[in-house]
């Protein structure tokens, strides 16, 4: 954590770290690892909307908790590119982390494969090996999600491999 930036420090500070070790196939374990996954969620938020950083909404998409879908946007050049985000918890949970999916931005970058799942390989995963079980859904948008989309965005969008949804529309009307 030396080399973190101090805001990137602050928030994994106040995201609630998880003890349950349990994955999908757990039973009542899972439903407790649920319960944390929750509570460090919206604790996330809740800190991201006090600091004026609101960067995602996501939800679990069944009852079982195993398909999460949402989305997550980043501004850049002061205009607002969104994106469809969804993953599965694998049933190893939570030694593998989960592998996040921007299907809209599958084949723009070197930096993802297999359906636009973001690359985290070099980087995150070990930090997430290193970390079992206290990381959860919370931690891997933070340390995951985050400094992809910091760094893939701008260059996405100045490269043209990203529009604006504004610029798209006016394309299309012209």
């Amino acid at each position: 954590m030396e080399e973190w930036d101090p805001n990137t420090k602050s928030a994994l500070t106040k995201i609630p770290l998880l003890a349950t070790r349990a994955g999908p196939r757990d039973g009542a374990a899972w439903t407790q690892r649920l319960k944390e996954e929750y509570r460090a969620l919206i604790a996330y938020t809740s800190m991201n909307k006090s600091n004026d950083n609101d960067w995602f909404r996501i939800s679990a998409d069944n009852p079982e908790g195993t398909r999460w879908t949402g989305s997550c946007w980043y501004v850049h050049n002061l205009r607002r590119y969104e994106f469809r985000l969804q993953f599965d918890i694998p049933v190893t949970y939570p030694t593998t982390a989960p592998e996040i999916e921007l299907p809209e931005l599958d084949g723009k970058t070197h930096k993802m494969y297999r359906g636009g799942k973001i690359c985290l390989t070099v980087h995150f995963k070990p930090l997430w090996a290193k970390n079992c079980p206290r990381f959860g859904i919370a931690h891997a948008l933070c340390l995951g999600l985050a400094p992809w989309l910091a760094a893939e965005v701008p260059i996405l969008v100045d490269s043209g491999m990203v529009k604006h949804k504004d610029d798209e529309v006016s394309s299309v009307e012209s």
